[in-house]
């Protein structure tokens, strides 16, 4: 028999495009350079389909993403780090959440598309 506590919900946010400057040399941290984020998310849904408040509200974790974005940051692994810390303080019954940053186009020789760093959060 299926109930819900068999079933695990999916909630996400791709390809948050933002301009920051985050970076680990002064040029990025004064010219800036554009990003795209992810954040997925998932937990065991609340009976109630039909509350925001038994949810996660992706509006509430695109809030997370903006306000982490305005501060600047030498590495991109702080970045995401800061924003899963803060996701899971909000809704701390997360079962799994996932953060991950592309830095487009970032300035080095080659044509190089985007830097890449992920983090993942498992709950015991």
């Amino acid at each position: 028999m299926t109930g819900p506590q068999n079933y695990l919900q999916t909630v996400a946010l791709k390809d948050v495009k933002c301009f920051a400057y985050h970076g680990f040399y002064k040029e990025e941290q004064l010219t800036g350079i554009y990003f795209s984020l992810d954040v997925t998310v998932t937990f065991i849904p609340d009976q109630e389909t039909e509350n925001l408040d038994k949810t996660v509200n992706y509006e509430v974790l695109n809030s997370i993403i903006l306000n982490e974005m305005i501060v600047p940051k030498k590495l991109l692994e702080t970045v995401v780090k800061n924003i899963l810390d803060q996701i899971i303080a909000k809704y701390s019954y997360l079962k799994t959440a996932e953060v991950s940053i592309k830095k487009l186009n970032p300035p080095m020789p080659g044509q190089v598309g985007h830097s890449f760093v992920q983090l993942r959060y498992n709950a015991a």
